[in-house]
């Protein structure tokens, strides 16, 4: 019999059947010797153990280990249990557990004092080829009984079934921490990833310095309407805009709490706090995805603060009636005289309307065909590839690429530079077309769904009183750096036009009587 039985995975959901096979396993049968605490020692090492609320990883470690601990009173086991952190993919993953668990416990384990328990062939191939005996847990059944992934999705899917093969272990600390609904939260959610972010093709580091950068210039603007409380950041990111609300003398008794959906971003939140970036005790983050549900109390948040989240709402939503829950959560949640502060992209006054738009052709490439196999590509080659196009040629890419609808005619001389489209469509295009470096991510989302006018009869429509401040502007920045050099824009008989509004700023306030 072995000293030790090792047991990696990710360990979500414990079974009936894992109960009765370590019990036989780490006894050799004799259920006298398990009764009587003695047998191998069970070594649980849990894998991603720095995920949760991902649909590949929906229950945080700390819960895994309470069922596991409870697990293994109720069926006498002797059991250890250790974390191992999340690692690039590496054919050396059994070597890199095993040295995880003998930093956590002391424990050397050899082929000679253990044995691993194991169903997923890949891994168990990495352990056999140290020369560790392999259990094959349900890959040795026949037939094979349900794995703890089938039935954590039984759960998802709402079928009861899977309280009678979940061991009474998982079923308790399922219920007292009402994990269930987390489950089925987490892993029904249709826009979330696997590993917890809007697109795969993020890169989140990018978006939080971005974020950082634009921290001040954020906080100056909605700085005066702030209303103290409870003041909320919904799709706060990396937390910036909460650190500069933490220094304002007139908040130190508010309640400061950040919501956001990306794993990377959420954790690094986290990580602030933990390191004393906050001097208020009453800063909160929340992993939430907004478009699943209210998120908080009716009437319990005195300020809610939106940066450049609104059009992703709409985007990986279903548009307007994805918006619309949205601001209608938010309404319901602010208290009758708190106020919403939004600071989003929009689209121009007029969008629907033809416009024709000049683009330069001799600042970069001009290829005969747009690439239509960009999404296999490793993220540095596309936006190396797409950073190689001249403007012009840029605009044939993003039709490619991008989600929704986008049509274009050429203009009526000869010349390729000049198409004719819609203002929207052309505004959509002009204000995406440098983010080469998150392009595929940049193609999954329109900028100018909704113009300023959309914005008022929306915000009207559930209940919201404008306040003057708000409105819509333009970067001048933007027009004078990254439009005006390589475009222009005119009317289809050619009379120039001006560049319309980039941007919204709403300040919307519930009225007191409501």
């Amino acid at each position: 019999m072995p000293r030790y039985l090792l047991f990696p995975g990710r360990h979500h959901l414990l079974t009936r059947f894992q109960a009765e096979y370590l019990r036989r396993l780490a006894t050799g049968g004799d259920t006298a010797t398990a009764d009587g605490g003695a047998g191998a020692t069970v070594v649980w090492a849990v894998t991603s153990a720095n995920h949760e609320n991902t649909r590949r990883n929906p229950v945080p470690y700390h819960r895994r280990e309470a069922a596991i601990e409870r697990f293994s009173v109720l069926t006498g086991l002797r059991s250890v249990v250790v974390p191992v952190f999340d690692t690039a993919e590496t054919d050396r993953f059994a070597e890199v557990t095993l040295k995880n668990v003998a930093a956590a416990t002391g424990r050397e384990l050899t082929p000679a004092d253990t044995v691993v328990a194991c169903s997923t062939p890949e891994v168990a191939a990495m352990y056999e080829r140290l020369g560790f005996t392999i259990a094959g847990v349900e890959a040795e059944v026949d037939p094979t009984p349900a794995r703890p992934w089938d039935v954590l999705l039984r759960l998802a899917a709402g079928d009861p079934t899977w309280r009678n093969l979940a061991h009474p272990a998982t079923v308790d600390v399922y219920h007292r921490y009402r994990l269930d609904d987390l489950v089925r939260a987490v892993v029904n959610d249709p826009v979330v990833g696997d590993e917890g972010g809007l697109t795969a093709t993020r890169d989140y580091r990018t978006y939080a310095e971005a974020f950082a950068d634009a921290a001040q210039r954020k906080w100056s603007a909605v700085r005066e309407h702030v209303r103290p409380g409870r003041i909320v950041d919904v799709g706060c990111g990396a937390g910036a805009v909460l650190e500069l609300a933490d220094r304002e003398p007139a908040l130190r008794e508010s309640d400061l709490i950040g919501v956001e959906v990306a794993r990377h971003l959420f954790e690094e939140c986290v990580h602030k706090k933990a390191q004393g970036f906050f001097t208020n005790p009453n800063v909160f983050f929340y992993r939430r995805n907004v478009l699943g549900g209210a998120v908080f109390a009716p009437r319990s948040v005195d300020t809610t603060l939106t940066f450049a989240l609104t059009h992703e709402i709409w985007s990986y939503g279903d548009r307007m009636a994805s918006l619309r829950r949205f601001v209608q959560a938010i309404y319901d949640h602010t208290v009758p005289g708190g106020v919403w502060i939004n600071s989003d992209v929009c689209g121009p006054d007029g969008r629907d309307r033809t416009v024709r738009l000049r683009l330069s052709t001799a600042d970069g490439a001009n290829p005969a065909q747009p690439r239509t196999d960009l999404a296999s590509l490793p993220p540095e080659e596309v936006a190396s590839y797409v950073g190689g196009l001249s403007t012009r040629a840029r605009l044939e890419q993003f039709a490619v690429d991008y989600r929704f609808p986008f049509t274009y005619r050429p203009g009526p001389d000869a010349s390729d530079a000049v198409v004719e489209l819609t203002l929207g469509d052309a505004m959509d295009f002009l204000t995406r077309k440098d983010y080469t470096d998150n392009w595929l991510s940049e193609t999954r989302e329109q900028f100018c769904g909704l113009e300023y006018a959309d914005w008022k009869a929306l915000l009207a429509d559930v209940g919201f009183e404008v306040d003057p401040a708000s409105g819509p502007t333009r970067n001048d920045w933007i027009v004078t750096n990254r439009l005006a050099p390589v475009a222009g824009l005119s009317t289809p008989e050619g009379r120039p036009l001006d560049w319309p509004v980039t941007h919204v700023f709403l300040v919307a306030r519930r009225p007191v009587n409501t």
